[in-house]
């Protein structure tokens, strides 16, 4: 399969960088696959995961939470919010937080901590969303 440049960059840090097969995109208006050639694009995502096809053996998959996508005749770049492999995740944790987030939002006093609570109670149920679980 031809290959083309990719990388996947977050404001931390460089987190891949190579030619690969194919790349699958969340994109805030549904998924798509770059191969290499693909007509220029530019998308904002979603939160979702990012698969990467180094090679037909190679598979990485990355968990990514909004950012930007722009594919040009170089290749695919994606700039993203905040990154993170996917097997670095637990599931059990996930739960546990999201329930934790909801106790914090029945809890809270204030508009303010109520809205901080559902805030990040969401974001957890939009991580669990992505990543199948």
């Amino acid at each position: 399969m031809a290959t083309f440049h990719f990388e996947l960059v977050s404001p931390e840090k460089l987190i891949f960088s190579g030619d690969v097969d194919a790349v699958v995109v969340p994109g805030a208006e549904g998924e798509f696959t770059v191969l290499k050639d693909h007509a220029p694009l530019m998308s904002t995502l979603k939160p979702g995961v990012v698969e990467i096809d180094e090679t037909a053996a190679r598979k990485l998959r990355f968990f990514v939470r909004g950012g930007f996508a722009d594919v040009a005749s170089a290749g695919l770049t994606i700039l993203a919010e905040h990154s993170i492999p996917l097997e670095e995740f637990d599931a059990a944790k996930i739960a546990a937080d999201i329930k934790d987030a909801e106790e914090d939002v029945a809890d809270a006093t204030t508009d303010e901590a109520r809205r901080l609570a559902a805030e990040k109670r969401d974001q957890l149920q939009e991580l669990k969303a992505a990543l199948k679980i």
